[in-house]
């Protein structure tokens, strides 16, 4: 046996390898069955090419035996082997390589140390996490190479001589520290082969049965995976107990290969809301799984999506548990995306009920796209829904909307509220409602973000009801333009009175049966906007607000005939328009005020109606009922 010094300072780059890059310890277990299923790779990929390969007695694989007393974990394989050279060479890669920059990179763990792709050797030190000795015993599989041994303790130095396998392939023994005992368990190692590399290719045994599935479902072809299989294949990597609403089985083959099973679900987590939730895609890389949440593969628009992508050509970093952002990942990410959503607007069409019913659920998540994905908005469009005016609960797409609008409609009308339970029976819908036009119902927050982006749907403007004068009923109606007509000196007689209370007072072509309603300007933020956005602790500018009153209403009327006759006092009668049209959308300024004007009014109707008289109620003191 020979000794050799390592030139770099392997000390100081094994203790940043196995305490820095890796999370959990038991990684060495997947690292070490990596390593060996490469090799195994690489042994059938050579015996096409040379026929004079040492062979293998029985069927390859992997085996993982524990030896109690000696304290030793035994990992071997039927692999291509070493020969002296490639030990020297494979397993110093970190110690030939190790400057001083790449160990400072390492501590840092920032972008440089995350652009370190893995080396041949990297996982093999992850032993060095449980083990303080390692040895090496391995045979080549070329008929000229002897067996080697090669041995280390993780310090400064390592011994490479002959060694005394006879068969191809590797020996790693592991000789544990004291406090990786949990390591000798089978059981416990079966659990870990079953977590990381349960479908390896080949057969993965631990003392002596099996740990690993037969076959990884994703590498089958689509049209010999049953129904039955996804759907359990899906509860064992999603952990919900029902069978998922759809599934995409992707076989890609092009410039970039790489295969996925992913699915779209019934039901979502209550945490998924959370901002530091994370994708519950899998990753794997020929078999072996490398990350339980590969963030970089879906947007976080679709993280109600799981599944599993196995990418065997995917670059990752020193650790394996980093996802690279190279071409290749952003081009995974583009498909994936991409056919996710034709397969959800596919399940929209066929399915119906289901699909309503799963939209309720991650809907909300999945209308985040629309706003912040421009390359895929066309498509986000097309799956997008909302209840409306007229559905009865069913929800509706912009091209339903489209398809079914009246005569003479020339805009998609929508309306934003987050009062989910009142939201149908908004008095601004009034008007609407009369005409028979149908307006989507958009009670979620994001609701507000979608429609800054959909201006428009196959030519046809999307406007807000709360945004804008209605136009005027055409059907002729003599009463209404009478009521009009005596309303206008109203108006304007209101617009000196609150001031800058609203930024504008009109007659409403909206309202049917409410006296007043408050509706946005334009141009300016929308109330629905600043109510969410105070609600989340950010800054807002105030909306400006349009005060419209209904000319056909009675107090309306009464108003304006009774300011027509010059009738002192009526500013609180007046303001009580303004005060309803914010309770009426559930927000009230200045609730004391409107306790004062609502007691006087309450006070002059009761004199009113002791004294029987039908005329105008007497003038009333400014002084009493308060302005604003």
């Amino acid at each position: 046996m020979s000794s050799f010094r390592f030139e770099a300072d392997v000390r100081q780059i094994l203790h940043l390898v196995t305490h820095s890059l890796y999370s959990d310890r038991e990684i060495f277990v997947r690292e070490l069955v990596s390593n060996a299923s490469d090799a195994l790779d690489r042994a059938r990929y050579e015996a096409a090419t040379r026929a004079d390969l040492r062979g293998v007695d029985g069927e390859p694989g992997v085996r993982i035996t524990v030896d109690k007393d000696a304290r030793t974990i035994t990992v071997s394989d039927d692999g291509i082997g070493l020969t002296a050279e490639e030990a020297t060479a494979h397993l110093g890669t970190i110690a030939k390589s190790g400057t001083k920059a790449f160990a400072a990179a390492l501590k840092a763990k920032g972008d440089e140390a995350a652009s370190l792709i893995g080396q041949f050797g990297v996982g093999f030190y992850s032993a060095f996490m449980v083990a303080d000795r390692v040895v090496v015993e391995s045979l080549s599989a070329r008929p000229e190479a002897g067996p080697i041994r090669w041995e280390s303790d993780g310090g400064e130095d390592y011994t490479l001589g002959a060694g005394s396998r006879t068969a191809r392939g590797t020996d790693i023994v592991l000789y544990l520290r004291e406090e990786a005992a949990e390591f000798l368990e089978a059981d416990h190692l079966r659990d870990i082969v079953r977590k990381h590399s349960g479908y390896v290719a080949w057969p993965v045994l631990v003392e002596g049965e099996r740990a690993n599935a037969e076959a990884a479902l994703w590498t089958r072809a689509p049209s010999e995976v049953s129904d039955d299989e996804y759907k359990a294949f899906y509860k064992s990597v999603s952990g919900d107990w029902q069978d998922p609403l759809g599934w995409l089985h992707i076989r890609a083959e092009g410039t970039f290969q790489y295969q996925a099973v992913l699915f779209i679900p019934k039901t979502r987590p209550w945490e998924m809301d959370r901002m530091d939730y994370k994708v519950g895609v899998q990753l794997f890389q020929k078999r072996v799984k490398i990350l339980d949440h590969a963030d970089a593969l879906l947007p976080r628009y679709l993280r109600f999506v799981s599944g599993v992508v196995d990418a065997p050509e995917l670059d990752l970093n020193v650790s394996r548990e980093l996802l690279q952002q190279t071409p290749m990942v952003t081009s995974i990410k583009k498909q994936l995306t991409k056919r996710l959503l034709k397969k959800l607007a596919e399940l929209g069409r066929t399915e119906g009920d289901a699909f309503s019913t799963a939209w309720k659920e991650w809907g909300h998540i999945l209308k985040e796209g629309v706003h912040e994905d421009a390359d895929q908005r066309d498509l986000l469009t097309e799956i997008v829904r909302w209840p409306t005016t007229t559905s009865e609960g069913a929800l509706r797409t912009l091209a339903d909307l489209a398809a079914t609008k009246k005569d003479g409609q020339d805009a998609l009308w929508y309306y934003c509220s987050v009062d989910k339970e009142r939201i149908g029976q908004a008095a601004v819908l009034e008007g609407f409602k009369k005409r028979d036009w149908e307006v989507l119902l958009m009670a979620d927050p994001v609701d507000e973000w979608v429609v800054m982006q959909l201006r428009e749907h196959g030519g046809t403007p999307l406007k807000s009801v709360m945004v804008g004068d209605l136009p005027k009923d055409d059907a002729a109606d003599p009463v209404a333009d009478e009521a009009r007509k005596a309303a206008t000196p109203l108006v304007g007689w209101m617009k000196g009175v609150f001031g800058g209370s609203v930024q504008d007072v009109r007659l409403s072509a909206r309202l049917t049966d409410s006296p007043s309603v408050l509706v946005d300007a334009e141009g300016g933020v929308g109330s629905n906007l600043e109510r969410i956005l105070k609600a989340a602790n950010q800054d807002a500018p105030m909306a400006r607000r349009v005060l419209e009153i209904n000319p056909e209403h009675p107090m309306v009327r009464t108003l304006a005939r009774l300011n027509d006759d010059g009738v002192p006092g009526l500013e609180p009668f007046a303001r009580l328009l303004l005060d309803h049209a914010a309770i009426a959308e559930g927000r009230l300024d200045d609730p004391s005020g409107f306790a004062r004007r609502l007691q006087t009014v309450m006070e002059k109707a009761a004199i009113g109606l002791s004294a029987g008289k039908g005329g105008p109620p007497p003038a009333v003191d400014p002084e009493i009922v308060g302005g604003g």
